[in-house]
């Protein structure tokens, strides 16, 4: 499989962001730890980062809530639910690791559910960030905390 590779500049840093022929494959943090050394040559995939490039300006620009990019990504049936449930979490809105773990209808599977949320491999896309500690604190972010701040403040109606 063939993985493209381009960059966008965020208002909370520089994301890398990995994709394939069938769709957007990953967003990485300038402080994540990519899964794999990316080959120089493999430099951009024009249909698929445009499109991309195109909604996240719009996002931190104020003017798009949700996304519409196909996407190509890898994990379990498990964090696949997890995921797509994360979309289901409205802009500017919040909820618990509980309540996530309810939604996928394994309400004793909070652990389970954050490890799957911190795996996702499409952060900002895919909302993790949205998902808080049921006490209110914000927890890990694969960007950092202060990145899942400024993102929760920012989308804050």
């Amino acid at each position: 499989m063939t993985t493209f590779v381009d960059y966008y500049e965020s208002p909370i840093g520089k994301l890398t962001l990995l994709a394939s022929e069938k769709g957007l494959t990953a967003i990485y943090f300038e402080n994540h730890k990519l899964p794999t050394s990316i080959p120089e040559n493999l430099i951009n995939n024009p249909v698929t980062f445009e499109k991309v490039c195109d909604q996240l300006d719009e996002y931190f620009s104020g003017g798009r809530k949700a996304f519409d990019i196909e996407l190509d990504m890898g994990g379990t049936a498990f964090q696949k639910k997890v995921w797509q449930e994360l979309t289901d979490i409205p802009y500017g809105e919040t909820i618990s690791y509980q309540e996530l773990a309810i939604r996928v209808g394994n309400p004793k599977a909070s652990r389970a559910v954050g490890a799957a949320n911190g795996k996702n491999p499409l952060s900002i896309i895919i909302p993790c960030h949205r998902v808080i500690a049921k006490n209110g604190k914000l927890t890990g972010y694969a960007g950092g905390v202060q990145a899942k701040k400024w993102l929760l403040e920012f989308e804050a109606p």
